[in-house]
């Protein structure tokens, strides 16, 4: 089942609210803000796929909520297109210095605002994709250098005891073999007796009877 993706609406207008939730709701889920502060909170708990920003609003513009949401790492990916009544050439610059990735008026061509939508939504779909590959790539590479570190640990010349094959580790202190091995790596010991070993212990047990 193809994923349903959460838009934030955020208008002080309620009839653009109303309007804009009509056109798109049959394929994305919907959830909007009147104002500036509240689409802030609404980012933090909802955190929706795409924003829809008007920039005149009481309180707080839209390019204000745009640069708080752009200044927070887990926000700052989340796609933002302004849609106001604001047509000029120095609102679209400012509210695209301040992150946007799409600039529209009102009044707005409900059809082509729904293939910006798509589209934006797909890229940042891919963008997403990309994220965690690069990241499954760094737990990867992390992981290696670990496992690698751990090999090293018993790479070089290590001392031990020709007579008790004790070894002596880097605190200068002497541990049984197995001990230290465990130590350095991930080996387990499971621990039985060679031939040799057994034709002693057997001549030790003769010799007793």
């Amino acid at each position: 089942m193809a994923r349903r993706y959460k838009i934030l609406l955020v208008d002080d207008e309620p009839i653009n609210i109303q309007v804009l939730s009509s056109t798109l709701k049959d394929k994305y889920e919907i959830i909007s803000a009147l104002s500036g502060g509240e689409a802030i909170r609404l980012v933090k708990e909802q955190q929706p796929d795409l924003i829809i920003l008007d920039v005149m609003m009481p309180g707080l513009s839209g390019y204000d909520v745009c640069r708080s949401i752009k200044s927070d790492p887990s926000f700052a990916d989340i796609p933002v297109i302004f849609l106001t009544a604001l047509d000029t050439p120095e609102g679209a610059g400012q509210g695209l210095q301040a992150g946007a990735i799409d600039y529209l008026t009102k009044p707005v061509d409900l059809y082509i605002l729904k293939l910006r939508v798509q589209n934006h939504l797909e890229l940042k779909e891919r963008n997403d994709l990309v994220k965690e590959q690069r990241d499954l790539l760094s737990r990867q590479k992390d992981e290696l250098e670990a496992a690698l570190a751990r090999v090293r640990q018993l790479e070089g010349i290590i001392p031990i005891c020709s007579y008790c094959k004790k070894i002596r580790d880097d605190q200068n202190s002497w541990q049984q073999l197995e001990s230290y091995i465990s130590q350095h790596s991930e080996a387990m010991f499971s621990h039985g007796m060679c031939p040799d070993c057994f034709e002693e212990q057997m001549e030790v047990i003769r010799k007793m009877k």
